[in-house]
């Protein structure tokens, strides 16, 4: 079946002055055109939490180095998000822009800031630390803060749960297996089971503490926290094995620790990834530089050299202030630009988008047969990740939205690209192929459904798994379609698994973007392209939503606090936040899916998008509109402000201009 290039339905209405609209897109279009690198690429800057740039000097000062005028500018950085969300904080750091305090990152932050010479009287100081000691102190930071104090010695070790190497000698069939936890979980944990048995202690040339920060004195604390999600029985059963295991610890057989830590190092040097680090994200990186450490490797050794040379790349220099990266998101972001270009039209778009892609040809994944081969040993490899390397964590979404580029830009353009071709036939195979069971994907594992191991004390951030999600179920989904592969089995599981997943009240959970309005535009989008009729009783719910959450401004806003405290998708009560040029557009693109171009609300979101468009063809936008981990980690994207008001606008330019209401692609 491919329904995607019937049109349908009567004539649009045009509501206002098209040139308005075509000096919109134009201007959008520009400004991309304009931020391409020469090799044909997109990268915008990818901004966590104070988290981060926290981490990195707490890195730093733990080997002794001391960089002044680094620090000045990662201080500088600090410093400024501290002042800008103290309305919000009371003083702290938030984990997203107009959120609350979030404990754990507020006590990085401020040991960072001691760390480089910020004296604890100081006033921005003080207002930290009592904005801490008022929401509990410091004794209620989530696992992996406590374990950075307490190679700071700042709390002791019991306040850590026990993970020992030895985890790496457990059959496959084991309730804890690396295999059953996710990828960002396995890079990060493998090197810091060493760390952790080790027990190393960081230089800290300037001997910080930070008591001050502490209600109850760390050594008399008795139950550190858990998290929100975890529940009984699971909660008293793990935290009765970790505490077996605490007192265990140092009779295990000597022999076994060295054959585990030795499994370690295997796994983190095989998969080390060059300069674009171990996993590709910044806390995995840290933890192989600290296993190295403890496992006594010269700080010249080649593989600590690559290791530090991938933290050092995510490092962001701007004007005064620097910060770090958690990750580099170049296939994601060039494979999006490419979609909203081909979206806006013209010569050099769709030119601009063709170079997008052929640098992304370069970039399949081939020859690695990823950890996703687990659980898919027959699987042909082929795809992409997120980042610039990855090679044994190719992205299923990234895969499908990069296939969907692709073949539009094919069609558009009528080019015969033999290598083109293979890449996405290969990805589609392998992306079909990481279906799990109910018909949904995740985005890095197949079937990683193991729900037991997020109530292990160690999983306290409820992220320890990688199990399907809507949103990136729907870019699968509408990849089958667009490719005329709805008929199969594969795409008419997923198109139930959606249904199923579907709220009571109309929307769907956005594990990856915030949260439902980005959940329900990759939901519609992918029924709207798989032949799902617009007066489907779940489109017209998804439409009623939509409706119903719009601001009064005509755009659409939604915050971290969206995501439950204790996990699961059901939507809290709770008050719309502010409207954002990225979800104004999501919320825009959702509607035109479900066959709503006309309605008065689309026109009313994008004037919004037009009036808030700045004259470079920009839009503003400090909001947290991305998703690491609900409840723990958000991102702000830097290239979303700018790609997805353009593809909304370009959209509905097309849908006015070619008379249809049904939108003729996946994405």
């Amino acid at each position: 079946m491919n329904v995607l290039r019937q049109p349908i339905g009567a004539a649009l209405p045009q509501h206002s002055d098209p040139s308005a609209l075509d000096h919109a897109v134009e201007s959008a279009a520009a400004h991309l055109l304009a931020r391409q690198r020469p090799d044909g690429h997109w990268v915008f800057e990818l901004e966590a939490d104070a988290t981060i740039p926290a981490e990195y000097l707490m890195l730093k000062h733990f080997f002794g180095q001391i960089e002044p005028e680094r620090e000045a500018r990662i201080g500088r950085y600090l410093r400024r998000i501290q002042a800008e969300q103290a309305g919000n904080t009371g003083g702290g750091w938030p984990l997203f822009h107009g959120g609350p305090l979030d404990i754990s990152c507020s006590v990085k932050a401020y040991l960072a800031l001691r760390l480089i010479g910020d004296a604890p009287d100081a006033p921005h100081m003080v207002q930290a630390r009592d904005a801490i000691l008022a929401a509990g102190g410091a004794e209620r930071s989530n696992v992996f803060t406590r374990s950075s104090l307490a190679l700071y010695g700042i709390v002791p070790w019991r306040a850590v749960p026990v993970m020992p190497p030895e985890i790496m000698l457990l059959p496959r069939w084991f309730p804890f297996h690396i295999s059953k936890i996710s990828y960002w979980a396995r890079t990060v944990l493998v090197p810091l089971t060493v760390v952790m048995e080790r027990r190393p202690q960081a230089a800290n040339p300037r001997g910080v503490t930070i008591n001050e920060l502490f209600r109850t004195p760390p050594e008399q604390v008795r139950e550190w926290p858990g998290g929100a999600h975890q529940a009984e029985p699971w909660s008293s059963l793990f935290k009765a094995l970790d505490g077996a295991l605490h007192r265990a610890r140092k009779i295990f057989p000597s022999s076994h620790r060295s054959r585990a830590e030795a499994a370690c190092e295997r796994f983190v040097t095989e998969r080390l990834n060059g300069e674009d680090g171990l996993g590709a994200i910044y806390p995995a990186m840290a933890n192989a530089i600290l296993m190295y450490h403890c496992l006594g490797v010269p700080a010249d050794d080649p593989r600590v050299v690559t290791a530090w040379s991938a933290v050092e790349k995510l490092v962001e220099d701007r004007e005064d202030e620097t910060y770090v990266q958690p990750c580099l998101s170049p296939i994601w972001d060039t494979a999006l630009v490419s979609h909203a270009l081909l979206e806006a039209g013209g010569e050099a778009q769709v030119r601009a988008a063709g170079q997008g892609l052929r640098w992304l040809v370069g970039r399949e994944i081939r020859d690695v047969r990823g950890d996703w081969a687990w659980k898919r040993p027959h699987l042909q490899p082929g795809g992409w990740a997120f980042q610039y390397a990855n090679a044994h964590y190719p992205d299923v979404d990234d895969t499908a939205v990069v296939v969907l580029a692709m073949d539009r830009w094919r069609g558009v353009t009528g080019t015969a690209d033999a290598e083109m071709d293979g890449a996405i036939q290969r990805a589609t195979d392998w992306t079909v192929g990481m279906q799990s069971r109910g018909g949904g994907w995740g985005a890095f594992d197949a079937d990683n459904t193991f729900h037991y191991l997020n109530h292990i004390p160690f999983a306290d951030h409820g992220a320890l798994l990688d199990p399907p999600t809507v949103d990136v179920s729907g870019r699968c989904l509408a990849m089958m379609a667009q490719l005329g592969r709805g008929d199969e089995a594969a795409a008419k599981s997923a198109i139930e698994y959606l249904l199923r997943e579907q709220e009571a009240d109309g929307s769907w959970y956005g594990r990856w973007g915030v949260n439902y309005v980005y959940g329900t535009w990759s939901a519609l989008t992918a029924l709207n392209a798989a032949g799902l009729p617009h007066n489907h009783p779940a489109m017209r719910r998804a439409v009623g939503w939509l409706l119903e959450r719009q601001n009064e401004d005509g755009g659409w806003g939604e915050d971290g606090m969206s995501y439950p405290a204790r996990g699961g998708t059901r939507p809290d009560a709770r008050e719309a936040a502010p409207s954002s040029a990225s979800q104004t557009a999501w919320g825009m693109l959702a509607l035109m899916a479900a066959g709503e171009a006309g309605h008065p609300a689309v026109q009313r979101a994008a004037e919004w998008l037009m009036e808030h468009q700045t004259e470079d063809g920009d839009w503003p936008e400090d909001d947290y509109t991305g998703t690491g981990f609900p409840r723990v980690f958000y991102l702000r994207y830097h290239g979303y402000r700018r790609i997805f008001p353009l593809w909304a606008l370009a959209r509905l330019r097309n849908l006015r201009a070619s008379n249809t209401k049904r939108v003729g692609y996946g994405l």
